[in-house]
C-alpha cells in the first residue's frame, strides 16, 4: 500500500485552535441544495439523523447514571450505545461504511488520521471509542454536542497541566476506556496522513499506566461519490461546517468509508518519537484508495 503524500502546510488559525492544515490549492466546490429535489435530500437525511442524535442523548443520560452506580468509571453500556447511535446516523444519511480488522482486547488506546467531522460517526461506528480533543472544540457549535454525547476527553495544550492530564489519561485507560487520539493535530482533505507529533505520545509513557499497554492504529479512508472531487468528505482550513454539512446531505448519492484497524503496537521499550513514527507508518499503510468496494 502506498504512503499518501504529505503536501500542504500548517498555519495558525484562531477559529480552530493553534494550527490548521491548508492545501496548496482551494477546497473543492461542494454541491449545494438546488431546487425541491436538493432540499428534499437534506430533509430526508438530516431530520432522521437529528432525531436519532436527540433520542440518543435523552437515552444516554439515565443510562450513564445507572452505569456509574453499577460500574463506576467503566463504560460497558454507553460505549456500545454511542456506537449504535452513530451507525444509525450513518444509515440515515446514506454513507456506507465497513470495518476491517479487530479492536484490541487489552489495555490501550487508538490513534487515527483525521479528515472530517464525520470521523466522530465513522470511528464510533467501527468500535466504541472516546475521543481526545483540544479544549477549543468545546466551543464549536454542533460539534460540541457530539463531543458531549461521546464523552470526549479534552486536553489543554499547556505544559503546567501536563502531569494532571497524564493522571487523568491513566485513570481512563485503567477504567477500560479506548481513548482515540489524532496525532496529526489537525484535519486534512482526507487524501493523506500527516506526520504524527511526538509530544502527543508522552502520555503513553507515564508509569501510572497499566502494564502491557498497546496502541492500535486506525486508518480511515473516505471514498467520494462517483463524479465528485476525491476530497469531497474532507473538512479543513476555512471550510464552514454548515456549508460542508449541507454539501454532504444534498449529494445525489453518497460514497463510502473504510475503517481499517491495524495490529496493536506495544508501548514497552518505545520512546515518544519511535511511537510516533511506528504508528504513523501503520496508519499510512492501511490508508489507500485502490479499494473501491462498497
Amino acid at each position: 500500500m502506498s504512503d499518501p503524500a504529505r503536501s500542504g502546510i500548517l498555519q495558525p488559525d484562531p477559529g480552530r485552535g493553534t494550527a490548521t492544515w491548508r492545501d496548496d490549492g482551494p477546497p473543492p466546490d461542494l454541491p449545494r441544495p438546488r431546487g425541491p429535489a436538493g432540499w428534499w435530500r437534506v430533509i430526508r437525511r438530516g431530520v432522521p439523523a437529528v432525531l436519532i442524535l436527540l433520542i440518543g442523548v435523552l437515552l444516554i443520560l439515565p443510562l450513564r447514571g445507572a452505569e456509574r452506580l453499577i460500574h463506576g468509571a467503566r463504560r460497558p453500556w454507553t460505549g456500545p450505545h454511542v456506537q449504535v447511535v452513530c451507525r444509525l446516523v450513518l444509515l440515515s444519511i446514506g454513507l456506507r461504511w465497513r470495518r476491517e480488522g479487530q479492536p484490541l482486547t487489552g489495555p490501550g488506546a487508538v490513534v487515527a488520521n483525521h479528515s472530517s467531522w464525520l470521523d466522530i460517526l465513522t470511528m464510533n461506528a467501527a468500535m466504541p471509542v472516546f475521543f481526545v480533543s483540544k479544549a477549543e472544540v468545546r466551543g464549536w457549535p454542533g460539534i460540541n454536542i457530539l463531543t458531549a454525547v461521546t464523552n470526549t476527553h479534552f486536553v489543554v495544550r499547556d505544559p503546567k497541566f501536563a502531569r494532571q492530564q497524564a493522571l487523568e489519561f491513566a485513570a481512563r485507560v485503567r477504567a477500560g476506556h479506548r481513548l482515540l487520539f489524532f496525532p496529526e493535530g489537525t484535519s486534512t482533505d482526507g487524501r493523506r496522513v500527516l506526520p504524527f507529533k511526538p509530544t502527543l505520545f508522552q502520555g503513553f509513557l507515564d508509569p501510572e499506566l497499566p502494564a502491557g499497554l498497546a496502541i492500535q492504529p486506525m486508518s480511515v479512508s473516505y471514498h467520494a461519490p462517483d463524479g465528485c472531487d476525491s476530497r469531497f468528505y474532507g473538512w479543513w482550513a476555512d471550510m464552514a461546517l454548515a456549508d460542508h454539512l449541507l454539501g454532504v446531505l444534498s449529494a445525489p448519492v453518497q460514497g463510502h468509508v473504510v475503517v481499517r484497524l491495524g495490529e496493536p503496537i506495544s508501548v514497552a521499550g518505545q520512546t515518544r518519537k519511535t511511537l510516533a513514527l511506528k504508528t504513523r507508518d501503520a496508519v499510512a499503510a492501511g490508508f489507500d484508495f485502490a479499494d473501491e468496494k462498497g
